[in-house]
């Protein structure tokens, strides 16, 4: 059932977790929040999209509208397959990207975030993700004020361990350090880090599939980095070649429970993923890939069962 997050923001939990809240990125994910594709398209936003518009002519790619919504519509089927609740912001004729919702807010053990995108065809689509928490009746933690931060850039290695990415283009030094002194408040160790800005996101590199098991592209990060997430925090890696990285090939989202949404074209990360067990559901998503977000990019977590 599609929501608009009015009637489940109510709902009380079964569990001890506050109903908003997110600490780990590996547990069963309940709740997500999505963008509407209706007034999406092509337009220049990451080194990502860059590449795949200015190759249109030589590799035969074109935007095909109707497609988009019918793959987007496969995704939101997914995730009710699988149990999750989807919560949508509303789409907006001034917002071509709002669909990538891991960008403008995102989700943390004391609440939401709202975020500063430096793009400039997505400086607003902080007016949509804070109407949804303010319709939805979910308290907004902080906003970010100090240069630009993004949610792509936000991933929770384990609990009380969190990892910030910048690139600079995107998300900046000031903006993450912002946010990382509001983590470090709360008692958490957080990293931060910068990446090269091919990049886009830090979830573009490093992707939590299970505890203790991630994707990782460890050629975008620097060895001090990848130091950190194996050797400190033991958590093993399967490795993202920068060529399937750049394609978005580990931007794929943990269901929970050995489940994995991603893209029919990451073929060889699906089949490493069901070497290692995962059941992997595999939607056709080329329409905003090509646009510069995968299926990690277009949700964001607004609840997860703790692991």
């Amino acid at each position: 059932m599609l929501d608009d997050g009015r009637e489940s923001a109510r709902a009380g939990s079964a569990d001890d977790q506050p109903r908003w809240s997110v600490n780990a990125q590996t547990g069963v994910l309940t709740d997500v929040l999505l963008g509407k594709p209706d007034h999406f398209e092509w337009t220049k936003l990451n080194a990502i999209s860059d590449v795949a518009q200015e190759n249109q002519e030589h590799m035969g790619y074109r935007f095909d509208k109707q497609l988009a919504m019918r793959q987007h519509r496969e995704m939101v089927d997914i995730y009710e397959a699988n149990g999750v609740r989807c919560h949508f912001v509303e789409a907006d004729e001034g917002l071509k990207a709002s669909v990538f919702t891991r960008d403008s807010s995102f989700m943390t053990p004391w609440g939401a975030v709202v975020a500063s995108i430096q793009t400039p065809p997505r400086r607003r689509d902080y007016a949509v993700a804070s109407q949804f928490y303010r319709d939805a009746g979910i308290p907004i933690w902080k906003w970010v004020t100090a240069g630009h931060f993004e949610g792509g850039d936000f991933v929770i290695l384990k609990p009380g361990v969190a990892l910030l990415g910048y690139s600079g283009t995107r998300s900046t030094r000031e903006g993450a350090e912002q946010v990382a002194d509001w983590v470090r408040e709360k008692s958490w160790e957080v990293f931060v880090v910068p990446i090269p800005h091919q990049f886009v996101h830090m979830d573009a590199a490093v992707v939590m599939l299970e505890k203790g098991l991630a994707l990782i592209c460890e050629d975008a990060l620097p060895p001090y980095a990848l130091d950190v997430i194996k050797v400190k925090h033991g958590i093993r890696s399967i490795n993202v070649p920068y060529a399937d990285c750049v394609r978005l090939g580990g931007n794929v989202v943990s269901l929970g429970r050995k489940r994995v949404l991603s893209m029919s074209h990451n073929r060889n990360i699906n089949a490493r993923l069901e070497e290692e067990g995962f059941e992997v559901f595999a939607v056709d998503y080329d329409m905003f890939a090509l646009g510069g977000g995968g299926v990690h990019c277009s949700c964001h977590e607004l609840r997860r069962l703790p692991e």
